[in-house]
């Protein structure tokens, strides 16, 4: 979007041009500096059209002035000390056509509404979705004010205490919970009470993510059913959790189904914890716990398409994580001095993130290994 300075300040329509204060819409979202291969990018996005696009450093620091208080020529110098270079008139034109052509700049015209949703079905019988409601957005935001107040602080802090306390004392059990999950795979019937009970538990997963996000400032953009025959569940599509302003903002939607699942488990465990061993009731509910912890825990993992994932992508603000960690390692292998442009802390994070993303799939392989030879063995 910007250039090389090109003059043109001297004239008379330049004086003019630079006296401007344009600005952007008050709703254009801008989100943080994310890095994007060797590259640091920043996301734009106008929530009316829901047209979204990614920008450089320079860019950004321009779209993040224009806002209405400060002339160009003011952003311009500024510009020229942050960057060693000053902006022409033909630049500025540029970059203003450009925001105006796509509708950004306030005062200018109307941004184009996003098209209405397609069909409420889309697909077939054997793979396709169903959207289930028609305002996500009013029917989330309805849902979180019914659970606003287990959602302060201190409410969350015994929530997330009581989890905690329940997977470590599941862990500890871990041996007579995969035993039950052995026994239980031989039960039809316990089995399919167990499955459907973990079909809900997938559900509130992903509503959770959605009470998550208007909980913090965000946006539900779609809730539905898909289906990949035999499987077909629950989805909650978040928008805009990108552009929230603080970090922990975003990890707590990308948190906020693992955590669902952990709850959804608490009376069932408060249960299981009051039978005898060996009572039929208490290896149902082992199983359910150990299928349960164990959804919530993967969830967890930082491999795509994962929840952990989207949480190290937030954490580590980089966009793209798996696929740029790859082309990264692909290119070490064959052009080491293109791979030496990235910068340091590019080099660092997608050498780690492809080594250490390796390791643990071959550990969760050896794992899962390990627990059926258990289970088929009790």
């Amino acid at each position: 979007m910007t250039g090389p300075a090109t003059g043109g300040e001297g004239d008379g329509s330049g004086q003019v041009l630079l006296a401007q204060r344009p600005a952007l819409r008050a709703d254009v979202l801008l989100s943080a500096p994310l890095l994007s291969g060797p590259a640091t990018v920043h996301l734009v996005k106008d929530p009316v059209s829901g047209a979204s696009f990614e920008v450089g450093t320079k860019e950004f620091f321009l779209l993040s002035r224009l806002d209405g208080a400060r002339s160009l020529a003011e952003i311009g110098d500024a510009y020229g000390r942050a960057f060693g270079r000053r902006l022409g008139q033909r630049n500025w034109q540029q970059l203003l056509g450009l925001l105006g052509a796509r509708r950004l700049l306030a005062g200018g015209r109307a941004p184009e509404p996003a098209p209405p949703p397609g069909p409420p079905r889309a697909g077939n019988l054997v793979r396709g979705s169903l959207r289930l409601v028609a305002d996500a957005d009013a029917a989330t935001a309805r849902l979180h004010h019914l659970v606003r107040p287990l959602l302060h602080p201190a409410p969350l802090a015994v929530l997330l205490a009581a989890c905690l306390a329940m997977t470590g004392v599941l862990a500890a059990s871990a041996g007579e919970l995969v035993g039950d999950f052995g026994w239980l795979l031989a039960r039809p019937v316990p089995l399919l009470a167990v499955a459907t009970l973990m079909w809900l538990s997938t559900a509130l997963h992903e509503f959770a993510h959605g009470v998550a996000a208007r909980h913090t400032g965000g946006t539900v953009g779609e809730i539905g059913l898909r289906w990949r025959l035999p499987v077909a569940i629950m989805y909650c599509r978040v928008d805009n959790y990108r552009y929230l302003r603080r970090r922990r903002h975003q990890l707590a939607v990308a948190a906020a189904g693992a955590f669902a699942n952990l709850l959804f488990l608490l009376p069932f465990f408060g249960w299981w914890a009051a039978l005898p061993g060996g009572d039929p009731t208490r290896r149902v509910l082992g199983g359910l716990l150990l299928l349960g912890t164990a959804q919530a825990l993967v969830n967890l993992l930082p491999l795509p398409p994962l929840d952990g994932y989207t949480m190290l992508g937030h954490g580590l603000r980089v966009t793209r994580l798996a696929p740029a960690a790859s082309a990264y390692l692909r290119l070490r292998l064959r052009d080491r001095a293109a791979a030496a442009a990235y910068p340091p802390r590019a080099r660092r994070l997608y050498t780690a993130y492809g080594v250490g993303s390796a390791v643990l799939v071959l550990l969760l392989a050896a794992a899962l290994a390990g627990a059926v030879w258990y289970a088929a063995t009790r």
